[in-house]
């Protein structure tokens, strides 16, 4: 089977170290949304904190400018969460993130330069310490390498797979700079919008390189296309053991793309432990606010340290009865809130006459004693 080698990131100033490859778990990373702004960094610390609870491992910042890059130098000082500087076109921001305690710097081989400006980024992360990504993107090739695709599907070449082999071609070529340094705290990516490109692309590069891999289908869309490619691409990868830290790249919420993530591990069975949260449709018998809870309480839940199955139920039929492997669960019948645990009912909570308001602060803070108890 399949094993990478085992990279180190992270680990300088207050940075927490965190390996990837080999034996270790997978990581879950999640990109900054927003541009990031010097002024702005304590409030940026306190999102990084929240999204750390949810189980985000890695954060990663564009750093487009050099104000940008003063910015990310500064937040590096200011969290233990592995952070990482993505930077396209000048490799001088990259040397100037190396600066702070950045745990990796992600590069493109498409447009960062010249065989020297790639010389000089390996040469300060070997004296830094710093980690490197050599992220390869199906819209950003080395002009080379596109053009000798495009010929290639010109003269007949299945279309997918010569996109896949030429973000091979394009990470192999990185790679063999990194190696010819003895420089081998790297990591390569190679991302395709399509999931039989990244797929592919992954497969042909891990049965020619034992470099540890990040996995993302790039662009992947809203939330259910988004997440619907990413759990059909990473599923099938880390089946065969490809993958030492997945992103799944979604047109919404930092803590969503956390979450995606982490379900995927925990389901391909890649992740043990925490909150495993089971709730119904919803349907035309709905006694129980299934949809409201859950929006009140995912990211907490998500946040739980506990190893629990909560279940969150909309009517009888599928309360206390389906839900009796749950450690704890609620739902609802006419004017009362059930909540139960392990399929035994343990409070009964009258709602009648209550405004909505009232209603959710009474079933919560319920939840919440039943919940601490465990």
């Amino acid at each position: 089977m399949y094993m990478a080698e085992k990279v180190r990131i992270g680990g300088k100033g207050g940075v927490r170290s965190l390996e990837l490859g080999g034996n270790a778990p997978i990581a879950i990373q999640t990109m900054w949304k927003q541009p990031l702004h010097k002024d702005r960094l304590q409030e940026t610390v306190r999102r990084i904190a929240e999204l750390e609870q949810l189980g985000c491992d890695i954060l990663r910042f564009a750093v487009p400018d050099i104000e940008s890059a003063e910015a990310f130098v500064k937040l590096t000082e200011m969290t233990p969460m592995p952070l990482v500087a993505d930077i396209h076109f000048d490799y001088r921001l990259a040397l100037r993130c190396m600066d702070g305690c950045a745990a990796k710097i992600r590069i493109n081989p498409g447009n960062i330069g010249t065989e020297d400006r790639v010389n000089t980024v390996i040469k300060k992360a070997q004296d830094t310490g710093t980690a490197l990504r050599i992220g390869v993107n199906s819209g950003s090739l080395p002009v080379d390498i596109r053009n000798r695709m495009e010929q290639e599907i010109r003269e007949g070449r299945n279309a997918e797979e010569a996109r896949a082999a030429a973000l091979v071609a394009g990470a192999q070529r990185e790679a063999a700079l990194f190696d010819k340094h003895g420089f081998k705290q790297y990591l390569v990516s190679m991302k395709a919008s399509s999931v039989k490109e990244t797929v592919l692309a992954n497969e042909l590069f891990a049965a020619r390189s034992t470099a540890p891999l990040h996995l993302g289908v790039t662009e992947a869309g809203p939330l259910v296309s988004g997440i619907v490619k990413s759990t059909l691409a990473f599923s099938q990868l880390l089946e065969r053991n490809i993958g030492a830290t997945v992103r799944v790249s979604l047109s919404d919420t930092m803590e969503n793309e956390v979450i995606a993530a982490r379900e995927i591990l925990t389901e391909c069975g890649k992740r043990q432990g925490g909150i495993r949260l089971v709730s119904c449709p919803r349907c035309g018998r709905n006694g129980f606010d299934v949809h409201g809870f859950v929006t009140r309480w995912q990211h907490r839940l998500f946040a739980e340290k506990k190893d629990l199955t909560v279940a969150v139920m909309g009517c009888v039929v599928n309360g206390p009865g389906e839900g009796r492997f749950a450690d704890i669960g609620i739902t609802g019948a006419e004017n009362f809130i059930l909540l139960f645990k392990r399929g035994v009912i343990v409070q009964r909570i009258d709602v009648q006459g209550l405004t909505e308001a009232e209603r959710n602060a009474a079933i919560d803070a319920a939840f919440e004693k039943e919940l601490k108890s465990l």
